[in-house]
């Protein structure tokens, strides 16, 4: 038992930003503008969906960033969370991220990429005579179980690669940002120089009237755009390696935000410009389709089809290696508090928690075969707000607790900001349940599951003191 190993903080503020770009982009910059486009019916809102989801998103960043320069360590908002609330707070985020909120990420960004790779190189179906069997008529383990069992592969692969040591995943990563950023440019400049494209429809004050959006049907399309944005938190769970962290953790994340929030509106009028929302409707419903493709083709047929296909199939396999590397360490430092099994607390020879790595490896390949890529990632963003709520309530909290401590950053337009992203936190939970009621109610039932959990624990140590 190598209790004695310790993380190595070799990372600086390059990496701290490159992780946080790497963490964001993922799929949701190729998918998620068809279902907004089906919910909002206009050019316009759907921008406005995406700013509007960029700036609550930076709203939080900033929150999270006073925080982080506070208590940055490994683990980050478990860390944060444990000594703002209690132990108990700290643990039932820690098993959300474990259950749901971290594996499910990996399993979806893993899911786009075998969709991807199968748009390139057709994957043979397999056990096709199980496909209608079914958990609860909610879950189909064995539909598309080719597709499922290629994003099992890569979950493991990327997983054993990450065990190997964290300067191996961190090189990986800045590799594929680099080329995802070469790829997003290459699409804009000749997506808006192409002869297909035109002026993007109802850009104007006029069409936004004219078009009936409600607050849920606004909430709703966010809820995709909030995909796209997910992400940035990651950067803090791996705050022990990162050198200087109480100063790089807070500027990286706002930096790496503000990098994403531009790319992404560029990005989505180029996919306006090219596509109408019609088109952009359709290709919503058929199920099967990737906007991003489709914007693609109208410009460079077959040849741009491959194109757009191979930089999925990058991306996701650079955001899928960003999330396995910075998620397995808060159920490290979990451990560490004997909060989790005691064999996730140990480091391997390359000084990195491999036995955490594992076992997120394989919950979340578990989960690959649970459900959808859209059932995924609604549990997914239903549960992260109600953590990043409860991490923002934190600055006023700590700022009663904690006045005189040195805080290397502080959060600008407080005390607005935070209590307008803790409000908004609350109304997107609430509208969750009322417009996805079955993903909310197995994000929470998930969540909850973490308590029977806490109890054990605390059982088997009776020293705890809160």
């Amino acid at each position: 038992m190598n209790n004695q190993r310790k993380l190595v903080s070799a990372l600086g503020m390059g990496y701290v930003i490159i992780f946080v770009v790497g963490n964001i982009i993922g799929s949701g910059v190729y998918k998620k503008i068809a279902p907004m486009s089906a919910e909002l019916n206009s050019s316009l809102w759907i921008l406005l969906a995406w700013l509007a989801g960029g700036i609550i998103t930076l709203f939080g960043a900033l929150c999270n960033a006073e925080v982080a320069g506070l208590l940055a360590d490994t683990g980050g908002d478990f860390v944060y969370l444990r000594k703002i609330y209690n132990r108990f707070f700290g643990f039932i985020y820690g098993w959300s991220l474990f259950i749901v909120i971290q594996t499910a990420t990996i399993a979806s960004l893993a899911y786009v990429f075998a969709q991807s790779l199968n748009s390139i190189l057709p994957v043979p179906d397999m056990l096709v005579s199980l496909k209608d069997i079914s958990i609860g008529g909610v879950f189909y383990p064995f539909e598309n179980f080719g597709i499922k069992l290629t994003a099992i592969i890569l979950t493991l692969t990327l997983t054993v690669l990450n065990i190997s040591g964290l300067r191996s995943g961190a090189w990986v990563s800045k590799a594929i940002i680099i080329m995802v950023g070469t790829g997003l440019f290459v699409i804009i400049f000749f997506g808006l120089t192409s002869d297909v494209a035109h002026p993007v429809d109802n850009i104007s004050f006029k069409a936004a009237t004219e078009n009936t959006v409600t607050l849920s049907s606004f909430f709703t399309a966010m809820l995709a755009a909030f995909w796209a944005y997910q992400g940035w938190v990651s950067v803090g769970y791996i705050g022990g390696e990162i050198k200087n962290p109480r100063t790089n953790i807070p500027r990286g994340i706002v930096m790496g935000v503000f990098i994403v929030i531009g790319v992404y509106l560029l990005v989505n009028y180029t996919y306006l410009s090219l596509l109408s929302i019609p088109s952009l409707v359709e290709i919503n419903n058929a199920g099967n389709q990737i906007a991003a493709v489709e914007a693609v083709r109208s410009f460079w047929g077959t040849g741009g089809v491959l194109f757009i296909s191979l930089l999925i199939l990058i991306t996701t396999l650079g955001c899928t290696n960003a999330s396995i590397l910075t998620g397995a360490r808060p159920y490290y430092a979990m451990s560490r508090e004997r909060l989790f099994f005691p064999a996730i607390g140990r480091l391997n020879k390359a000084n990195v928690p491999g036995n955490s790595l594992l076992w997120q490896g394989i919950w979340a390949s578990v989960l690959v075969l649970s459900g959808t890529f859209d059932q995924l990632t609604d549990m997914v963003v239903f549960a992260v707000f109600i953590f990043y709520g409860a991490t923002s309530l934190g600055v006023f909290i700590l700022r009663r607790k904690m006045p005189d401590a040195k805080r290397p950053y502080r959060v600008w337009g407080y005390p607005v900001i935070p209590a307008l992203y803790i409000l908004f936190c609350a109304g997107l939970v609430v509208n969750t349940f009322i417009t996805r009621p079955r993903e909310a109610v197995i994000g929470l039932v998930l969540i909850l599951a973490g308590i029977p959990a806490y109890l054990m624990m605390k059982k088997r140590n009776k020293n705890w003191n809160n």
